[in-house]
């Protein structure tokens, strides 16, 4: 995906979350995001509720980090050589790069028209109220009903089958690759939509309607 879309200078790439407890490789996951932002693009990276519990579970100020090991955790931890026998100590086996990069990932991205969340917003909720919670794990809630916000919000965490436009209120980019699905990733700019399925090698691209 990352050399189909090849990020240059003067563009700006929105990650959507959720970049450990999917499989084997987290910590590969993680140095590519700190590579990536070393290179020439804006490089934005939204924390997912995965990240959360994750730094909830290290004692860094996440949540629910008691639900860290039985929903991925296990695998990302043995990603950085931490068994299971271990996980008490595997703050100190965590790279501080990657301590960091965990910390300071952001919960939104506002850039008009569009924001961009990992889970969704609160229906009814202003944006200066909404809740860290709704922005990390909402659902059907937000899935379901319009909002009054007057952006469209772009968002990830609910794995669906193609891409969800619900103009003007949502547009939503999970597409379940971990479930056997594709990777989605959408240039807002140009309305073009790549992605790669699951095993593949080559991402494929067409026009979106996003606007």
């Amino acid at each position: 995906m990352l050399k189909a879309i090849a990020p240059a200078a003067g563009d700006t790439v929105v990650f959507a979350g959720d970049y450990v407890d999917r499989g084997p490789a987290s910590r590969e996951v993680i140095e590519q995001l700190i590579e990536l932002k070393r290179g020439p693009a804006e490089v934005v990276l939204l924390k997912g509720n995965h990240e959360d519990m994750m730094l909830g579970f290290m004692g860094l100020g996440g949540r629910y980090g008691e639900s860290f090991l039985p929903n991925g955790g296990v695998q990302t931890l043995a990603s950085y050589g931490v068994g299971r026998e271990a996980c008490d100590e595997a703050v100190e086996s965590i790279p501080a790069a990657h301590r960091e990069l965990l910390v300071n990932l952001q919960e939104r991205y506002l850039q008009p028209p569009y924001l961009f969340v990992h889970a969704g917003v609160r229906p009814g909720v202003s944006l200066e109220h909404q809740d860290a919670e709704d922005l990390l794990w909402i659902r059907h809630e937000f899935i379901l009903n319009p909002h009054d916000l007057g952006l469209t919000v772009v968002f990830g965490h609910t794995p669906l089958r193609s891409v969800l436009c619900d103009l003007p209120y949502k547009v939503g980019i999970d597409t379940g690759l971990v479930y056997g699905g594709k990777l989605s990733c959408i240039e807002f700019s140009e309305g073009v939509l790549y992605q790669v399925a699951r095993g593949g090698r080559r991402a494929n691209r067409q026009s979106i309607a996003v606007h």
